[in-house]
Order: structure tokens, then C-alpha cells, then sequence
């Protein structure tokens, strides 16, 4: 779980391209790309999000209390800071299996550049790339001689 946050905190300070560099150099892509191609997907994710609920949800009544939601938080990484709240949608004081495992993330949201519901090395690569000259053309007769 630790191996999320390392990943998060150097999206945060490098950008996308540090996340796909550390994940090489750790020896294999964030937890949930289950199948460690580096595509990260929407359903990988899911999966991930429900096994999390499976092993938070202690005594298996399908929802989720605050105290067990302290579960998901002390697994660290990406929902380390996540808030009860945020999940909870219809604030009835419990998180349904559903509330959680739907919610999309943040990541794929953010780096998807095509809305096929996955974020390949190729667009981490686009979301680093130089967007080129920022600010106004320098026009000859801006510049002082």
C-alpha cells in the first residue's frame, strides 16, 4: 500500500511521466493495475475499490460505517486522505459497496485523453510533454535593443 502513496506523492511533485519512471524502477505499476501492463483501466480500479470495501467492511453487512472506513484510510496510498463523506452520497451515515466501487478516479479522470476508460503510458507521456511557448508571441519591437 505504501508503494500508491510513493506513486501519488511523485505524480504530485514530477508529474505523470515520474509516475510511469517509478513504477519501472519499483519493479511493477501501482497496486491496482492488476495485471502490471502499466495501462492503467477503469475496471482494474474497481476491482481494486472492492476488494478494499471486502476487507474493510468487517462485519459483512455490505456497508461500510465510519469506523471501518477507517480501515480504507489506514491502507494508505491514494485514500489515505479520502473523506468519509465524499463517498457517502446519499449521507445516510454508511457507504454502500456501490458508493464506493463507483466512484471514479481522479487519476484515469485526469490523464485520459481519449475516453476509453484507460490511461496508457503513451498519454501519461502527452500529459507530460512541453505545451509549448506559455504566454504571448515576442513580437521584434517588444524586445529592447
Amino acid at each position: 500500500m505504501r508503494r500508491i502513496g510513493v506513486a501519488v506523492a511523485l505524480l504530485v511533485i514530477s508529474g505523470p511521466i515520474a509516475l510511469a519512471q517509478s513504477a519501472e524502477t519499483r519493479g511493477g505499476p501501482e497496486i491496482w493495475d492488476t495485471n502490471r501492463d502499466g495501462v492503467y483501466t477503469c475496471d482494474e480500479w474497481k476491482g481494486y475499490l472492492d476488494r478494499l470495501f471486502v476487507l474493510a467492511d468487517r462485519n459483512h453487512d455490505g456497508k461500510l460505517d465510519p469506523s471501518e472506513f477507517a480501515t480504507v484510510r489506514k491502507a494508505g496510498g491514494i485514500l489515505a486522505d479520502a473523506e468519509f463523506g465524499y463517498f457517502d452520497e446519499n449521507q445516510d451515515g454508511k457507504i454502500a459497496r456501490k458508493e464506493f466501487v463507483e466512484k471514479p478516479n481522479q487519476f484515469i479522470l485526469q490523464f485520459d485523453r481519449n475516453g476509453d476508460c484507460r490511461v496508457t503510458p503513451d498519454e501519461l507521456r502527452a500529459a507530460s510533454a512541453p505545451k509549448g511557448p506559455q504566454g504571448p508571441p515576442v513580437r521584434p519591437r517588444d524586445v529592447f535593443h
